[in-house]
Order: structure tokens, then sequence, then C-alpha cells
């Protein structure tokens, strides 16, 4: 199973689209790997730098509502992975965006607005770490060791499923 949670990227927008996650303009590219130096290169996002340590050290994205919309690609989860981001928390997904990083074995963590709105007031704006505890359904956001906020969250039984078997590749090879 992967490992969930590390350094929080905060992401202040909703509709993010996979366009943005990992432009169209890389998607001829064979490996995963390959996607990574171009993940959210193309973010329309004032002040926002790509190239950011804060960007390169993220293992939890928190973001708005919408994420993953326009296209159905999987190449958007896959440029989040190769980049160490296995878990975003968000108001809304996308469907499809959402299934594809439940099927990557990846987190979508889907929260109310007002827990979202209260993420970015009291955590945004200096490094916080997210620890995610899959067995009680938790996030836990600390900064210097000191928990800033937990909030509970919950998984459909097939979504917990696949996360936990690593993806959907792994997931029907264990049963098939």
């Amino acid at each position: 199973m992967k490992t969930f949670g590390g350094k929080v990227l905060f992401l202040n927008r909703s509709d993010i689209n996979t366009d943005e996650i990992i432009p169209a303009r890389y998607l001829t590219e064979v490996t995963k790997d390959a996607l990574g130096p171009h993940m959210l290169e193309d973010l329309k996002l004032d002040g926002f730098d790509a190239q950011a340590p804060a960007v390169k050290s993220a293992g939890v994205i928190v973001t708005r509502e919408n994420f993953g919309c326009g296209s159905s690609r999987e190449h958007a989860p896959w440029a989040l992975e190769v980049n160490g981001i296995t878990t975003v928390i968000a108001q809304s997904y996308a469907r499809i965006f959402r299934q594809n990083m439940f099927n990557c074995g990846m987190l979508a963590i889907e929260l109310p607005g007002a827990d979202i709105d209260e993420l970015f007031a009291r955590c945004a704006g200096a490094p916080v770490d997210c620890r995610v505890d899959l067995d009680r359904g938790t996030v836990h956001f600390e900064r210097d060791g000191a928990t800033l906020l937990s909030k509970s969250f919950s998984l459909g039984g097939f979504d917990a499923a696949l996360v936990a078997a690593g993806g959907w590749v792994e997931y029907a090879d264990s049963r098939f």
C-alpha cells in the first residue's frame, strides 16, 4: 500500500482542470516518470510557481471544488503520483478524475466546503504536514508537531478496497 500524507500544497482555486494538472502536449510520453517535470506547469493561480520547493516536496494537495475537471485522462493522477502526491483533499471532484485516483491506489478525500474553508483559514500560508489514518478515516493537519485541525472522511467500500490494494491492477490481480 502507498503512503498517504506528507507536506501540504494548498491550491486555493476551484475548477482546476486536467490540462492544468498535466498539459495535453505531454500526453505522448510513454512513461509516467516523463510526466513528472510537467505537473501543474500550466496552472493558472496568482503567484504559483510549479518549480517551487513547496510544490516539489508536497505529498498532499488541498484545494477547492471540482478538482480534475476537463478530460478523463489517467495522466493527471499519474503526474501527481510520480511527484509523490498520493492524496488530494477537495470539496468535490470531477467524477472520472476521482475514480482514476482510486484506480491508481491514490486517495481522493472529499470534505464539506466549510471544512475546506477552515483548512485554508487555519493552515495555509505556512508549512503544514498532513497525516492520514485510513483505518479511522481521519486526516490530521500539523505544524511543528502540534495538531492544528483534524477532520473525518469516508470512502465507499470498493474505493477503499482499491486504495488498500494499491490500485485497480493490484486489486484485480489479487482476486482474479
